[in-house]
């Protein structure tokens, strides 16, 4: 189950960022050219959220219940702040991640809320940025010394 779970959590990641990256995109495009806010913009704003709110409780499912990793840090939190690996799993990547979900849904409701266009593709640009910022800061990739494969167990 843990495996299946990891593996999942890891393909859902590519989704959020790829909806990530549309939702951004078309933001700081109707920011630049001044065009209307339109169906799109707000499909690319919902389906961010649909699957960012996806990968967290694959992840929450994960981080509560099955990951050995959190399981270790709990039983000793003291060393688990001593050691990299188990902090980033335990601590940094649950912050981050979350508030990558907190700023993307309250970009999401503040685009609906704008009065004007300018103000809706203004603060989507603002909130998806820095929302996916954080998830590509909170993801661990291979290259870092806490990563993990780009397609775990394939």
């Amino acid at each position: 189950m843990f495996v299946t779970t990891v593996v999942l959590h890891s393909l859902l990641r590519w989704l959020v960022i790829a909806f990530g990256l549309v939702a951004v995109l078309r933001a700081i495009a109707g920011v630049s050219s001044r065009r209307p806010w339109t169906p799109l913009d707000d499909r690319a704003g919902r389906l961010f959220v649909i699957a960012i709110d996806t990968q967290t409780l694959v992840g929450l499912i994960l981080y509560g219940l099955l990951s050995p990793i959190t399981r270790a840090a709990f039983a000793n939190m003291g060393a688990a702040m001593k050691d990299a690996t188990l902090r980033f799993y335990a601590v940094e990547h649950l912050a981050l991640m979350l508030g990558a979900v907190a700023l993307v849904h309250i970009g999401r409701v503040r685009t609906r809320k704008a009065r004007t266009d300018p103000a809706r593709h203004r603060t989507a640009a603002i909130f998806f940025t820095i929302g996916l910022l954080l998830i590509l800061l909170g993801t661990p990739w291979p290259f870092r010394a806490i990563g993990r494969p780009l397609l775990p167990y394939f």
